[in-house]
């Protein structure tokens, strides 16, 4: 058996690879390694049918060694973050697969800081989640109590982050598109306290209906909205709202890349980014890069996964960072990403700049870049078949010194991730698609 704790947390299939027995015991691991009798734990979920069942599993098993459970109910990741770092919780575990399908689901289990946890310690949670049954349990008296304060505790976190959208006006017209995930409900409300005019769609979840043809990975719904209803702008969400992508006026994406450049230029132009620097993964582009050279500014790389982009912020004093996928993280604001911190931001640079968002991303020229996610039943064994490897590297020897090649198992999904970035744009494709080919046939 592999890890069980990928890049983001524990995820697969609810109720199949990730059932309710080990939500059980990682309830009770956690109460174990990072709670103890007495301490409150905060459980929150996105919108997934599974979701109550997983909470209700986790409750049980933090209550078995005496930890206190108050429940969340549907709300962002980002903020049962928030809401870890702001009470007296000893941990906090959001059950979501974030943009995964809805047949999925997740674990992430926070610190008392909000914040995900450094890998020994997910490998000290994972050796108790082993062995939860010789952990025994408490006495009677001292069984926690679980309690429903989702209400009081989902106010808390938009009070927090209205209070930052008042801190600007502007008059702009914004459609978001909540991916029926745990964003849906509070975006909409946010964002209109900065006096902006929002419309949101994508906005009814059923349990099924997260991530479908909607949210940021699959902004193009929202593209024909914001265009259909003259709209200034949109952002899409993604299921658990720790994401966002734009579309301007004109219907085009700009992605998680763009909007860091966008953000980070109008930082150094105001010299307050802290020593010019942004941190991003090995997955951003390049173009990106060269943006933030011509401004002054540098890039610092990670691996993949918004907890090594903290972790890049807080050894490099960097006060910016993200990945091309949506996430974004201001350190002055939030200790992870927020994808409605994000909305927020771009709408204030939109709107004291008076420059649309087109024309800003336009200053952040991405290089070609082509992305594929395989899906197949062995990822980690690419790296010793013969003929995948001779692909790679007869593709980086056609790109060059001006490209760039990353091939690698998937930290939240059964799928080998292929990015191939280069100059020109044609053999950037060829050579991706014939990776991914050789992947999906070779890998199953």
């Amino acid at each position: 058996m592999g890890r069980l704790f990928g890049t983001d947390g524990i995820r697969g299939v609810a109720n199949a690879d990730l059932t309710p027995a080990l939500a059980f015991a990682l309830g009770r691991a956690t109460a174990q390694r990072l709670g103890g009798p007495g301490a409150a734990i905060v459980v929150g979920r996105d919108t997934r049918r599974s979701g109550d069942m997983f909470v209700s599993a986790i409750a049980a098993g933090a209550a078995s060694l005496g930890a206190d459970v108050h429940l969340a109910g549907e709300i962002p990741t980002p903020g049962l973050a928030f809401l870890v770092a702001d009470g007296d919780y000893a941990a906090g575990i959001m059950v979501s697969a974030s943009h995964n399908p809805a047949q999925d689901n997740g674990l992430k289990v926070l610190d008392a800081r909000g914040m995900k946890l450094d890998d020994g310690v997910e490998d000290e949670i994972e050796a108790l989640i082993g062995r939860s049954d010789a952990l025994g349990g408490v006495p009677n008296e001292a069984i926690g109590m679980i309690a429903d304060v989702s209400s009081d505790l989902r106010a808390r976190y938009v009070a927090h982050r209205s209070a930052h959208a008042s801190s600007f006006r502007t008059d702009l017209h914004v459609v978001i598109d909540g991916a029926n995930g745990s964003g849906a409900r509070v975006a909409p409300g946010i964002l209109a306290a900065t006096g902006a005019r929002v419309e949101v769609v994508h906005d009814a979840p059923d349990g099924t209906n997260i991530n479908l043809r909607c949210g940021a990975t699959d902004p193009a719904s929202l593209a024909v909205e914001v265009v259909a209803r003259g709209a200034d702008l949109g952002f899409a969400l993604d299921g658990d709202a720790d994401r966002c992508v734009a579309v301007d006026a004109s219907g085009r994406i700009v992605d998680g890349d763009q909007l860091i450049g966008l953000l980070a230029l109008e930082r150094i132009a105001r010299g307050v980014l802290p020593h010019g620097r942004v941190v991003a993964s090995v997955l951003s582009n390049g173009g990106l890069e060269a943006a933030l050279d011509a401004a002054g500014g540098s890039l610092v790389r990670t691996p993949v996964g918004d907890k090594y982009i903290l972790e890049g912020m807080l050894a490099n004093d960097a006060g910016l960072g993200g990945e091309k996928s949506g996430h974004v993280i201001f350190r002055e604001l939030s200790s992870s990403g927020d994808g409605i911190v994000t909305a927020l931001e771009v709408l204030r640079v939109v709107s004291a700049s008076r420059t649309p968002i087109a024309d800003l991303a336009a200053r952040i020229r991405l290089f070609p870049q082509e992305q594929r996610a395989v899906r197949v039943q062995h990822k980690e064994r690419w790296e010793t078949d013969p003929v995948i490897v001779r692909a790679v590297d007869d593709a980086r020897s056609r790109l060059g010194d001006a490209g760039r090649i990353l091939v690698r198992p998937s930290g939240t999904e059964p799928a080998l991730r292929i990015m191939v970035e280069g100059p020109d744009a044609l053999l950037v494709a060829e050579l991706a698609d014939r990776i991914g080919a050789l992947a999906e046939e070779r890998l199953h």
